[in-house]
C-alpha cells in the first residue's frame, strides 16, 4: 500500500504553494495524499489578493472523515491561519502520536501577506511544536518563534537549538532568505548537529519551497526513510525542482512539482 499523507494546510489558486504543491510533491514521491483546508486563497505569483478561514469545527470534520475511513501514515501541517484552527489540529493529531509530524510554521506569504493571526503564534508554539516529529521553519518564521535577529550560520544553530528547547523535537532551519551565493540548512537533532550547504540557483521562482519541502519529508518518512535521509532526499528534490521551474507568472512562480515522478511505488530514490 501507497504511504498516506495527510496535509492540513491553506489552498492556493495559484497552484504553487499550500495544498497544492503537497498534493503534487506526494504524488510525484510515490505517496498518497489527503487533505484538510484550513483556508481558502485568492493568490497568484504577485501575492495574496483574499483570505477566507475554514470556520474549525468544519476542519476538524475533514480530519476526522479522512483518518476514521482512509488513514495516514503521516502529518504534514502550512498554513494554520487562526488559533482556533490552530488548537483543533493539536486535538486531532495528538490522538496519533505515533505517526511522523512535519510542522512548517507558515506565517507570511512570498509577497509579504500575513498568514497567521497574531494571537495564534502562542499556541502554536505551546500545544502544536511540541507533537510534530520535525518543525521546518525559515529565517523569518524562526525570528518571530524566538523574538530575536539571526544572521549567519552561528545564529541559525543557535536558532535551531532554542527550538529544540521550545519543545520541538527536531529542527530544520532553512537559511534561504541569508545573503549570498551559498545557501546553508541547519539540521538539529537529538543526535547532534549537520549543516547542508549548496550554491543557491538564480531564480525568482521559489514560490511554495517550504510548503514543498515540508511534504516530500513528511512523504519519505511516511516510506520509512530515517528522518537524516528523509531530508536530504527532499532538499535534492526541491533542488531539482526549483531548477526546473516552468517560468510561470509575472512574480515568485512555482517550482515544477513533477520534475522526478517514477513509477516506484515505494517511492522514487532522488540522486
Amino acid at each position: 500500500m501507497r504511504a498516506r499523507i495527510l496535509s492540513i494546510a491553506g489552498s492556493d489558486s495559484g497552484g504553487g504553494a499550500g495544498i497544492q504543491a503537497d498534493i503534487k510533491t506526494v504524488t510525484a514521491l510515490g505517496g498518497f495524499a489527503t487533505t484538510a483546508i484550513t483556508a481558502v486563497t485568492a493568490q497568484n505569483t504577485l501575492g495574496v489578493f483574499g483570505v477566507l478561514d475554514i470556520p474549525p469545527e468544519f476542519l476538524r470534520k475533514q480530519i476526522r472523515c479522512v483518518l476514521d475511513d482512509i488513514g495516514t501514515d503521516a502529518f504534514k501541517t502550512g498554513m494554520l491561519g487562526q488559533a482556533q484552527n490552530i488548537a483543533v489540529v493539536a486535538e486531532e493529531i495528538s490522538r496519533y502520536r505515533n505517526m511522523p509530524f512535519v510542522l512548517d510554521p507558515v506565517m507570511v506569504a512570498k509577497g509579504g501577506a500575513s498568514l497567521l493571526q497574531k494571537d495564534a503564534l502562542a499556541i502554536l508554539t505551546a500545544r502544536l511544536i511540541p507533537l510534530c516529529t520535525l518543525l521546518t521553519p525559515n529565517i523569518p518564521e524562526a525570528e518571530t518563534l524566538l523574538d530575536r535577529p539571526i544572521s549567519g550560520e552561528d545564529d541559525m544553530i543557535a536558532a535551531a537549538q532554542a527550538l529544540r528547547e521550545k519543545g520541538a523535537p527536531a529542527v530544520l532551519l532553512k537559511g534561504g532568505h541569508l545573503p549570498g551565493n551559498r545557501l546553508t540548512d541547519v539540521l538539529v537533532t537529538p543526535d547532534g548537529i549537520e549543516t547542508f550547504t549548496a550554491e543557491r540557483i538564480q531564480t525568482r521562482h521559489t514560490h511554495g519551497t517550504g510548503c514543498t519541502l515540508a511534504s516530500a519529508t513528511a512523504t519519505l518518512l511516511a516510506q520509512g526513510r530515517s528522518l537524516r535521509d528523509a531530508v536530504m532526499e527532499a532538499r535534492l528534490y526541491l533542488r531539482a525542482a526549483i531548477a526546473a521551474a516552468p517560468e510561470l507568472g509575472a512574480g515568485a512562480g512555482p517550482v515544477d512539482h513533477g520534475v522526478m515522478i517514477a513509477p516506484d511505488r515505494n517511492g522514487p530514490r532522488v540522486s
